[in-house]
């Protein structure tokens, strides 16, 4: 059986692991006693749970809808008086 990769923290106890080492310095922790592919990724803290890639798709690629009576009809009146003050500029 091939020797695998020991994680950068000890899944067991915590401390932290030399590259290459057989066996946690501290409580010895190896291989046969804990260690395994899952203690690696224990290690990074992920947020456990499903992942749910439409609400992902949907939180960062739908744009945020403007509430109605938002500040649209501040630009509404905006356009108005340029507008108006366009139409007294020709008229004069």
């Amino acid at each position: 059986m091939p020797l695998r990769r020991a994680p950068d923290t000890c899944p067991n106890c915590g401390a932290e692991v030399p590259v290459g080492a057989r066996a946690c310095p501290e409580c010895g922790s190896d291989e046969q006693t804990g260690w395994s592919e899952q203690a690696r990724y224990d290690a990074l803290d992920l947020p456990g749970g499903e992942f749910d890639y439409d609400d992902f798709l949907r939180q960062e690629f739908e744009p945020d809808r403007p509430k109605p009576g938002g500040v649209a009809w501040f630009w509404w009146l905006v356009a108005a008086l340029v507008l108006l003050a366009f139409l007294v500029w020709l008229l004069r």
